[in-house]
């Protein structure tokens, strides 16, 4: 019992020395399911949405924070596309512990039917605990919000999409729109009176809103567009049909198998798409919207900037970009973007991320939802990527706050040609006209 008490007592000040020589740090990474809640964005993301939240109040030096981390991460990736789940650092942040009165750590709120009173979670420390009080809450969100309705009407998971998202399809337009796309697509043949239709029509609002940037969800009135209607076999209302993303024709098809509430369609969609998720393009930044494509509509996205073309030719650029294609390839399920930069070309993008100070090529990665980043120590090579990117998949790695929490001016420019780098010419100068003085008359030192 002495040996037992005293080993605690020595990993307890084992971990507060570790906290005063590494300073504050998040339990949580960047590349985690579960969101970095602060003063900044609490109530934007918590409080004056409509999603059900379950939120950590934790302290980095905690032990039973530190162990409680597996368990709560497994609950977010569990929960991902029906429950947010979130975690407050109450040593960075502590005016919000004080607001909902977080007295030890950690504490675990679930804000759900009324915002302002969430309930404390007193269940037991594991994943399966936070996910059976997870769908208790998000039962009792739906029960009251059906409650007040005067009709009734079906639940949309206590979330709200918007009508504008899911795309209006036509007979004259479904090829170009759908089977010339490289997008994944799930198209609703519906008729107007159909009430199945009608009980469907906000659920696939919302899935419309919520797997925007990732799958394009479309609705074709079966009664008036009868020529796409009957080529598909549409029987009756609604009918889905799924087409896969990349090179498709009318025979790519598929039934959908899915369930009809929101996140029955979210998550059915993003399991097909991480199945038929093609290779990602590595794309050279050449404007502002290639880094915001990669970056804001990806979860991660992965910058890597390299030599200039004058002291890395085009053998020695091609050799990294296939180095980058491999990785991309490797993980294309993780649906991150790809971008790459000539070094000094985007100077404040090498600021922002603080590469390029050791060389190049160089590698960060970054997430725009919590604007954190985090920088590739070893080799740029297949190896030390694949090592970096593993970590940071797992959960591992340190990670910064991106600089002024926002992307950086890009500079436009020309895309790479693909040739190798030339000086510019030099001048040639006219000495003509230019009178030398004797040589000989000159002093000799």
């Amino acid at each position: 019992m002495q040996f037992k008490s005293t080993f605690s007592v020595m990993t307890a000040v084992f971990g507060l020395l570790t906290i005063l020589v590494t300073g504050c740090y998040a339990l949580y990474p960047s590349s985690s399911e579960v969101v970095d809640l602060t003063p900044a964005n609490f109530d934007r993301l918590v409080i004056q949405s409509d999603a059900l939240w379950i939120v950590e109040f934790y302290a980095p030096w905690c032990g039973h924070c530190q162990q409680f981390v597996p368990e709560y991460s497994k609950a977010a990736t569990a929960l991902k596309g029906v429950i947010k789940v979130g975690a407050v650092n109450v040593d960075e942040h502590k005016s919000l512990g004080g607001q909902y009165g977080v007295r030890g750590f950690p504490t675990v709120k679930i804000f759900g039917a009324d915002k302002n009173k969430p309930e404390d979670y007193n269940g037991p420390r594991t994943a399966q605990g936070l996910v059976d009080a997870g769908f208790d809450a998000l039962r009792n969100k739906v029960s009251a919000q059906m409650s007040g309705k005067k009709s009734g009407g079906s639940s949309s998971d206590g979330k709200k999409g918007d009508p504008k998202d899911v795309i209006e399809l036509t007979d004259s337009n479904f090829d170009s729109m759908v089977l010339n796309s490289e997008d994944m697509w799930l198209v609703e043949f519906y008729a107007p009176w159909c009430g199945h239709c009608k009980n469907l029509a906000p659920h696939w609002a919302q899935a419309a809103s919520e797997l925007k940037g990732k799958v394009k969800l479309g609705a074709l009135d079966a009664t008036v567009h009868t020529i796409k209607s009957n080529q598909y076999g549409v029987q009756g209302y609604p009918t889905i049909k799924f087409f896969p993303p990349g090179k498709k024709d009318a025979s790519s098809a598929a039934e959908y198998s899915g369930g009809r509430t929101g996140s029955d369609i979210v998550n059915w969609a993003l399991e097909k798409l991480a199945e038929n998720v093609p290779s990602p393009e590595i794309k050279q930044i050449i404007n502002e919207d290639t880094l915001k494509d990669a970056c804001e509509e990806h979860p991660l996205c992965v910058v890597s900037v390299l030599p200039h073309i004058l002291d890395c030719q085009a053998d020695c650029r091609n050799g990294y970009l296939d180095i980058l294609r491999k990785m991309g390839e490797k993980y294309k399920k993780k649906m991150w973007g790809w971008v790459w930069a000539e070094a000094g070309l985007q100077p404040e993008l090498e600021t922002m991320l603080e590469i390029g100070g050791f060389g190049y090529p160089a590698m960060a990665v970054m997430n725009t939802r919590k604007m954190k980043y985090s920088i590739l120590r070893g080799s740029f090579s297949n190896d030390g990527i694949n090592e970096f990117l593993r970590d940071l998949s797992f959960g591992r790695g340190s990670t910064a706050p991106v600089k002024g929490a926002s992307l950086p001016k890009i500079n436009p420019t020309e895309p790479w040609d693909g040739k190798d780098g030339e000086l510019p010419p030099e001048e040639d100068i006219d000495l003509s006209d230019i009178v030398l003085d004797d040589i000989d008359s000159k002093d000799e030192l």
